[in-house]
């Protein structure tokens, strides 16, 4: 498939945070910060270096301060520009000049397919990128960007971002089955979710990246609420494989990190804020005094 559409990016940021509570009961999980930064400000960022400029965020009731933060604030810009904080605006006005934003409500928690099911009006014919704001991943060249590289080379119709895992790890996971056709290429054949460790056809796990053409759209209002009563978006990527579309999976490089947990969570902190240059050799000091405690 030639792949000559604009490509619009989709995030969907509507779920609860449950695993990260009490804080995300009243903050979304997508605006705590990594070191000083929102988690899905990193996301932005990971699209805006692949080249894309269209960001739809899918949110629901509670995630209005999602929207917020990547809008204008007028009374905060002239304030920190009459004290010349001139670095703190400049970090508050860059997310917003980044890309094009568009926001759209899921309003009934029925599942990651349904969410994105939500952006069609917006995405329209353009092909689609979504990224899920729990995984992070630090890589020298976007992971976005790779697999929009990965796309190009193969033609595929889809394209997922894969990971190695360990073998009591799949069961966490929606894994590949297929073949690997170079270092870091995946022909899938078909895709089970979460499968216990011995009915598990890889441990190839797909990871919160996804490259659709936006035929997904017509998968999906024809998919039925699976697992949870929920529209699944795996059952909606297994019926395209089924209809004979191309599916790859992309081996990124790069590190990825689950900040939906708080595990996760804390290791993406340590792991930007060593990179930071101001902050790598004191906190590389503290942690050294707390381990010798």
């Amino acid at each position: 498939m030639e792949n000559t559409h604009h490509v619009t990016a989709v995030i969907p940021a509507a779920g609860l945070g449950t695993r990260l509570l009490p804080a995300t009961k009243a903050i979304p999980k997508e605006l705590l910060p990594i070191v000083d930064t929102p988690a899905i400000q990193l996301i932005v960022e990971e699209i805006v270096a692949s080249g894309i400029r269209d960001v739809v965020f899918v949110t629901a009731r509670g995630k209005e301060s999602i929207i917020d933060y990547f809008d204008a604030y007028p009374q905060l810009e002239s304030t920190l520009s009459e004290r010349d904080q001139d670095s703190f605006l400049a970090k508050i006005t860059e997310p917003v000049e980044m890309a094009r934003y568009i926001a759209v409500r899921q309003g009934r928690p029925l599942g990651l397919g349904h969410a994105i099911y939500m952006s069609r009006e917006v995405v329209g014919d353009n092909d689609l990128a979504v990224l899920l704001p729990d995984d992070l991943i630090d890589a020298q060249v976007p992971c976005l960007a790779q697999m929009m590289e990965a796309r190009r080379a193969t033609g595929a119709d889809l394209v997922v971002a894969l990971m190695e895992v360990a073998p009591e790890e799949v069961s966490k996971y929606g894994i590949v089955a297929g073949t690997l056709t170079s270092e870091r290429t995946f022909s899938i054949e078909s895709m089970v979710e979460k499968p216990s460790a011995d009915r598990a056809p890889s441990r190839y796990a797909i990871i919160g990246r996804y490259l659709f053409s936006s035929d997904l759209f017509k998968y999906l209002a024809q998919t039925q609420k699976g697992a949870g009563g929920e529209i699944q978006l795996t059952d909606a990527m297994d019926a395209m494989l089924r209809d004979g579309r191309r599916a790859v999976g992309y081996l990124f490089e790069g590190t990825r990190f689950d900040t939906g947990n708080v595990f996760g969570y804390l290791e993406a902190n340590l792991h930007y804020a060593l990179k930071r240059e101001e902050l790598k050799d004191p906190l590389r000091t503290m942690l050294g005094e707390f381990l010798a405690r």
